[in-house]
């Protein structure tokens, strides 16, 4: 009779820490002098523009950490028909990523406790955002970091996505 196998944890599963696993991760790689890049969103449905944010992310640094949305935390931003996917799937599906080195949910309306909690060297946000209305800009600004504005992918937004599969426009 086969044996029953049990499925090994996979490299992207192996990615998604708690804040607290976090933490020490992130103070690990600081402390080998590597730059710990932090960016976060909901990352509800994965599109280009969500791809190269990260890969910019990731090219400011040694290791990149995204702050993902819990569940509560998307439809409190973006309505009750928000998230289309789970925030588990959506975190592994980040974590599969080869820019993405680790993934943390947070259930809050912003980063902010998280961001202090990692103290990352630099912060990373979409083009989107004004530079002062990226959460945590003073703290890491505040601890010698940097904060960056990420370039856009004109017209890939995921409310555009959704409104095209709509049919709403």
């Amino acid at each position: 009779m086969p044996r029953a196998r049990t499925a090994a944890p996979t490299a992207a599963r192996d990615k998604l820490l708690t804040r607290d696993a976090a933490g020490r991760a992130v103070r690990r790689a600081q402390r080998r002098d590597e730059r710990v890049v932090f960016t976060n969103g909901c990352f509800d449905v994965l599109h280009l523009g969500h791809v190269r944010s990260l890969e910019q992310a990731r090219a400011l640094g040694d290791r990149l950490v995204v702050g993902l949305n819990s569940d509560a935390s998307v439809r409190r931003l973006k309505g009750s028909e928000r998230p289309l996917v789970p925030a588990r799937q959506r975190a592994e599906v980040l974590a599969a990523l080869a820019c993405v080195d680790w993934v943390v949910l947070f259930g809050h309306a912003t980063p902010l406790a998280l961001i202090r909690a990692l103290r990352p060297d630099v912060l990373a946000k979409g083009g989107d955002w004004a530079l002062d209305e990226i959460v945590g800009r003073e703290d890491v600004e505040g601890w010698g970091g940097r904060v960056v504005r990420l370039r856009q992918v004109p017209g890939v937004r995921t409310t555009l996505l959704l409104r095209r599969a709509r049919g709403t426009r």
